[in-house]
């Protein structure tokens, strides 16, 4: 880790060393340069995905209706602007909120209608494959990746599975300035939007030993840096990445690669981090996550 002293993730536990031979790559699925997969006069949407989720990003102007018929699991919806609003219909309930809020929506039968103009991010696992299909990086996860240890969901919420919301405008933490809410499929972490570029002098590189990070950029330009482990087998090194992505764009961060993301344009640079399943070191930090009261941790953590 190079968290600066000051940043509360230097106090993150020390997870064990990882020391795999091989390793995958990252994605790098840049929707402006793709056509969308799904369009209509109102919404046009493009998919990506990684080893165990799969990114819908949807750009709307007028209505959208999501449905889902036997969904598997929870499934996220992120409204990222103020102009938008939804109405969630599940089996016995129905909610409807305003704009920059995450809803989680429960499995089994629902609808999403999104009204307004914006932009609306689904979270899916890759348990609905009829989602993860539509991914432009599909071909990219015939096999899986390597590194990553098989998908577990966390456990039910005590309150049992229900139409969920969370306020994006909370206020963040101080430092780091995160706002982390989790389910049992996703954790989200919805940063602010930043001005200008971020500070040469102040990156933050650091690694995961078992699990991806999908880093979605919904403004602004940014440079992902990625470097991988060099192992006693040259065969199996990857050359450094400085990877320059311009909203909105999905990164897959593959483990155990050090990383780290650099804003680089000079107006609102806006990202936001996704990881399925939650991650447990965040869980493990007091007050970190806005909504630990409905989504237990599982018991006892991995060590």
């Amino acid at each position: 880790m190079a968290y600066d002293p000051t940043d509360l993730r230097s106090t993150l536990p020390a997870a064990k060393p990882a020391v795999p031979e091989t390793f995958s790559g990252s994605e790098h699925v840049k929707f402006r340069d793709l056509p969308p997969v799904e369009k209509t006069g109102e919404v046009s949407t493009w998919y990506a995905r990684g080893q165990n989720f799969v990114v819908g990003y949807s750009d709307l102007d007028g209505t959208a209706v999501f449905a889902r018929e036997n969904q598997p699991d929870e499934y996220v919806v992120l409204l990222a602007d103020d102009a938008l609003s939804a109405t969630v219909r599940a089996p016995g309930e129905e909610l409807t909120v305003g704009g920059r809020t995450m809803l989680v929506v429960p499995p089994g039968d629902s609808t999403v209608t999104v009204t307004g103009q914006g932009r609306v991010l689904r979270l899916l696992t890759t348990k609905s494959a009829d989602v993860a299909a539509l991914a432009a990086n599909a071909g990219s996860y015939d096999e899986p990746h390597e590194n990553i240890p098989p998908f577990q969901p966390w456990p039910d919420p005590p309150g049992g599975f229900k139409i969920r919301a969370y306020d994006l405008t909370v206020p963040p933490l101080a430092n780091p300035p995160f706002r982390l809410y989790r389910c049992t499929t996703f954790m989200v972490n919805f940063i602010d939007p930043k001005q200008g570029p971020r500070d040469p002098a102040k990156l933050s590189p650091h690694t995961h030993d078992d699990f991806e990070q999908c880093s979605i950029v919904l403004a602004g330009e940014y440079v992902h840096h990625i470097r991988w482990p060099w192992t006693t087998n040259k065969a199996n090194w990857r050359a450094d990445e400085h990877e320059r992505v311009v909203a909105p764009a999905v990164t897959v961060i593959p483990p155990p690669s050090q990383h780290t993301s650099e804003a680089v344009a000079p107006g609102t640079n806006h990202l936001i981090d996704v990881f399925s399943p939650p991650r447990f070191d965040f869980s493990a930090m007091d007050g970190w996550v806005f909504n630990a009261g409905d989504y237990p941790s599982p018991s006892p953590a991995p060590r």
